[in-house]
């Protein structure tokens, strides 16, 4: 009877494993269409702030599809946590005791992954709101530029020059959103290469655990060839010296 229970045991833990990487698979993709979707945005939302009318249906499409990933993207964080609370109350079972050590190696390593994407999540968040309101409040004085020159018909030259200084800090703002996206990009790459290391550091590790006996064997192994290659240099020594006496002698 308590095999079987055990048995349940350890196939209820790999079930919440299996979820929780099914979880952070997905979270990874999302992640990464999410800061996409926010950096297009900005990218349209400047093009499209000197275009007619029709543009504003192509700003609420990409304001619902905003609003959509963000929702799922705090579900799946939200599920994801759930899951580990899940993990973590089987580590404290009483059937769990004898391998505790491996099973808060491995809660820690996904609390570790949930931790991250979260920090992700609300960081590129962030940083869209904050460029959004900055594209805001250009948009807002570009058409407060337009509409004074619309009413009064005037260009004169202190107009041109505040149009001519508008028209720098909206380059100045280009440029900083492409070196923003140029670091999110390589910052996805160094996220992505981190996990495909904590991947093989995991698969090593736990093949260390699995198999023990590996180690000894090649413990055995180098030792058996350090024994032998002091042997053989102990004959070489010997037949050297024998034939130094048999030549001199």
């Amino acid at each position: 009877m308590s095999t079987t229970n055990m048995a349940t045991s350890s196939n209820y833990w790999e079930d919440l494993r299996k979820q929780a990487r099914q979880l952070e698979n997905e979270l990874d993709l999302k992640l990464v269409s999410f800061s996409k979707l926010c950096t297009s945005y900005n990218s349209s939302n400047r093009d499209q702030q000197t275009r007619d009318s029709r543009s504003d249906f192509a700003g609420s499409f990409q304001d619902n599809m905003l609003v959509a990933m963000t929702t799922e993207l705090e579900q799946l964080l939200a599920n994801l946590t759930a899951v580990n609370d899940k993990m973590a109350g089987y580590t404290n079972t009483p059937g769990a005791s004898s391998h505790n050590a491996a099973l808060m190696h491995t809660l820690q390593r996904h609390r570790d992954i949930l931790q991250d994407y979260t920090h992700e999540f609300h960081k590129t968040k962030s940083n869209f709101y904050s460029l959004r309101e900055r594209e805001d409040l250009l948009g807002s004085v570009h058409r407060d530029i337009e509409s004074y020159k619309s009413s009064t018909g005037v260009n004169n030259r202190r107009t041109e020059l505040f149009l001519k200084e508008h028209e720098h800090l909206r380059n100045s703002d280009s440029l900083i959103d492409n070196a923003i996206s140029i670091a999110m990009a390589t910052k996805e790459n160094i996220t992505f290469q981190r996990g495909v290391l904590k991947s093989i550091q995991t698969r090593v590790t736990t093949l260390a655990n699995r198999f023990p006996t590996i180690n000894s064997l090649i413990q055995k192994i180098n030792l058996r060839k350090r024994r032998d290659s002091l042997i053989l240099g102990g004959v070489i020594g010997v037949c050297t010296i024998l034939l130094l006496l048999y030549t001199f002698h």
